[in-house]
């Protein structure tokens, strides 16, 4: 049932993900006037608060988090705000967030960003409240579980409560303007479509590399470890957004059918395709920064570090590695996908008139840059200029866009604002659907069996390295280098 909701009910609305992100977002959608004037929002949390102390709660968050050229009257938006104190694990207090939340004119817009051991709980009392009608609707913020069989108690509560065109299960990389952009590049242009596939590219390679180590989420990292909290949802969606087929349409069913083929097509990995590893102390941007077991205060063998080396078993990407990279403590920090193809089948350069015995010929690469810089670099092959007197020269060029410059006049908007916003239109494009997240559980709890098997444990690196010297190893072997 489509419509568009007149109420969102933030539940963890006093938490780090609502002060940076879902507050700031709701206040820049408001500003474009792209709320309808009738949109309540309702924020729920343990926290005891009056809604005038919310929203003195909100304008705090805003003017901390919030761009300063995005800010301006706050008033407006302020007043859309209320709240309503709620322990989420008894029902008691359901009927009086039911009573905040109101009578919707149109729909119902929840957002769940509590621990998943409370999603259980919530759907109950939701469920006492009358408030999981046909005209409300679910989001999840993740982590949905730490394994598949946990994944599928989660997805069974709500599904319990609500049907699947009714759940939005968020991964915020989805929302981020290149990650989009990716279909654009590929099914807006007709140049790279037809060489998009094992005849002409010779590997592919995701990075996700941060250069902040536990920040406060100790205990979640260290039951989570990089492949759990990087792999498994972000690289893995980045990597069927490369790999998918072409969609009959732009729309949720069209694109999460695509996707999932290429997920249930990922080979089992094999013990000599990946590397983890552990960070110790070292230096990042000149700084000093303490190992892992220093930060956590113990040892462990948790892995903050992961590198992958993969394959999708169909027809288009037969034979094609994808290597996964992903790491705390790195020397920058850089979400890229790297498209490296074949080089041409003949140079016409590497005849008698090159005296020098023939001009160096490189394969083009495609880099597509998530953040922190949104652009796109293709690498070119071009003659250097001169008289060719030692025969002739030529470079690699390359031909970059930069996604600020070439939209200058666009606002550039942070993921949850559009993920947010087709939360309360009721767009499921950008979210991930139950099929999706368990067919990237399965890969990811066969790696971490075979971890188990295999009784391999994270090797060392030092802080503002690129990981375990194995990890260069890896791609090595192949003939492959990491792009730096």
């Amino acid at each position: 049932m489509s419509f568009t909701a007149d109420r969102l009910l933030l539940f963890g609305a006093t938490g780090d993900l609502a002060q940076r992100m879902l507050l700031p977002s709701l206040f820049a959608l408001d500003a474009d006037g792209l709320l309808a004037p009738d949109l309540k929002i309702i924020g729920t949390a343990r926290s005891d608060m009056s809604d005038a102390e919310y929203r003195n709660f909100a304008r705090a968050a805003l003017e901390k988090y919030l761009p300063a050229e995005r800010r301006g009257s706050m008033a407006a938006f302020l007043n859309r705000l209320s709240y309503q104190t709620l322990d989420a694990t008894t029902l008691e207090g359901y009927t009086d967030l039911a009573a905040k939340v109101g009578t919707p004119a149109r729909g119902l817009a929840i957002f769940l960003s509590t621990a998943p051991s409370l999603f259980g709980p919530t759907i109950k009392g939701l469920q006492s409240a009358g408030l999981t009608g046909e005209t409300v609707r679910m989001c999840l913020e993740k982590p949905l579980g730490t394994d598949l069989a946990t994944s599928r108690e989660i997805n069974d509560a709500v599904a319990a409560a609500f049907p699947e065109n009714r759940i939005f299960r968020i991964d915020h990389y989805l929302g981020k303007e290149t990650v989009q952009n990716l279909l654009a590049l590929r099914f807006a242009n007709l140049m790279f479509e037809p060489l998009w596939n094992a005849a002409h590219i010779d590997h592919v390679q995701i990075t996700v590399a941060e250069t902040v180590g536990l920040e406060g989420r100790v205990a979640f990292y260290d039951d989570a470890g990089a492949i759990r909290d990087m792999v498994q949802n972000h690289m893995l969606q980045l990597l069927a957004l490369v790999a998918m087929e072409p969609p009959a349409h732009f729309d949720a069913t069209a694109v999460r059918d695509e996707k999932v083929k290429v997920l249930r097509a990922l080979r089992p990995v094999g013990a000599n395709e990946t590397v983890t590893g552990q960070y110790r102390a070292g230096a990042i941007g000149g700084q000093a920064v303490p190992g892992y077991d220093e930060e956590l205060g113990k040892a462990s063998d948790t892995e903050t570090f992961v590198a992958i080396k993969a394959h999708v078993d169909n027809w288009r990407w037969k034979g094609v590695p994808f290597y996964l990279r992903t790491g705390k403590r790195m020397p920058k920090r850089v979400t890229e996908i790297v498209i490296q193809f074949r080089c041409v089948p003949h140079s016409i350069f590497a005849g008698p008139k090159s005296k020098g015995g023939g001009a160096t010929m490189q394969p083009n690469r495609l880099v597509i840059g998530i953040q922190p810089e949104e652009n796109i670099t293709l690498s070119l092959m071009a003659k250097v200029p001169g008289l060719d007197r030692e025969g002739i020269r030529l470079r690699s060029v390359p031909l970059n866009i930069a996604m600020p410059d070439a939209f200058s006049g666009a606002v550039r908007r942070i993921a949850y604002e559009r993920l947010l916003l087709d939360l309360v239109e009721g767009d499921q494009t950008l979210f991930v659907r139950r099929d999706e997240v368990e067919a990237q559980w399965e890969w990811v709890d066969a790696i971490r069996a075979l971890w188990e098997a295999e009784s391999l444990t994270p090797k060392t690196y030092t802080a503002g390295s690129w990981g375990p010297s194995a990890a260069i190893a890896l791609a090595e072997r192949d003939g492959v280098t990491w792009h730096e």
